[in-house]
């Protein structure tokens, strides 16, 4: 069974779609996990407050560096052009991440592809590298992160090569099935095999994180408070118990 196998439920999905990525972040470095948020990623367009996080399986493009006497507009009339492929390709609910290298001189989509991408019920795109059309492209309504915007096509710097292959993507490494889950911060990578119990002990953490903030806006001192002795710990219990 490969990781791609693992099941990935509903209320596990559910889960990420309402816990921060800062949280997360700290959840996967006590697991040991340090390098897991993607560097130079950034929402588009900014979410609007309390919107759902984007979260699906990763379904990945890597993209190595153009060549001049192979990447020219004519390739696109292939249909099974590696980019082309990709679009049609990323199966509904998963996100598709794109390596581009960190390039930012040249868009890794463009407002046409990413309508496709929302018709077919692609959850959102991610890239390390930038989008053109980036106007029209915040208007469709498909949740994108990348590294800004940029009007020249991707041909005059990237050759797309391999699917649902593992790649590099703002510096993190991304495997086939990974979960992403992006929010107004950025995006972060969650192994797949990881994702249930992170999930799970995420929501925990915020729902401490509020009790605490709680007290903290009361006038409570840092000090036995945040992080919480054991004293505030059992005052939490009693709150969430009062809460059912």
């Amino acid at each position: 069974m490969t990781t791609q196998d693992i099941a990935i439920s509903d209320e596990t999905l559910d889960l990420l779609r309402h816990v921060s990525t800062a949280t997360l972040t700290t959840q996967l470095f006590k697991r040991g996990l340090r390098n897991v948020f993607l560097q130079g990623v950034a929402p588009l367009v900014k979410p609007e407050k309390g919107a759902p996080n984007l979260v699906g399986p990763a379904f990945t493009l890597r993209n190595i560096p153009a060549r001049e006497d192979i990447d020219h507009v004519g390739v696109f009339q292939d249909p099974d052009h590696p980019q082309r492929k990709a679009v049609e390709s990323a199966p509904p609910g998963s996100v598709l991440v794109q390596d581009c290298r960190g390039d930012r001189t040249v868009a890794s989509t463009g407002s046409i592809l990413t309508t496709r991408l929302k018709v077919r019920g692609v959850a959102g795109m991610v890239s390390d590298g930038c989008v053109r059309d980036s106007g029209t492209i915040g208007e469709i309504g498909l949740p994108l992160f990348c590294a800004g915007a940029s009007a020249p096509l991707n041909l005059a710097k990237h050759h797309a090569v391999d699917m649902n292959v593992p790649i590099a993507c703002g510096g993190v490494a991304v495997y086939p099935g990974d979960i992403v889950v992006g929010d107004v911060d950025g995006v972060v990578i969650v192994p797949r095999h990881m994702a249930e119990q992170v999930a799970k002990d995420a929501a925990e953490q915020e729902l401490l994180e509020e009790f605490v903030t709680a007290r903290v806006e009361a006038g409570a001192l840092l000090r036995g408070t945040y992080p919480p002795s054991e004293e505030t710990l059992a005052a939490y219990a009693q709150w969430r118990k009062q809460r059912g």
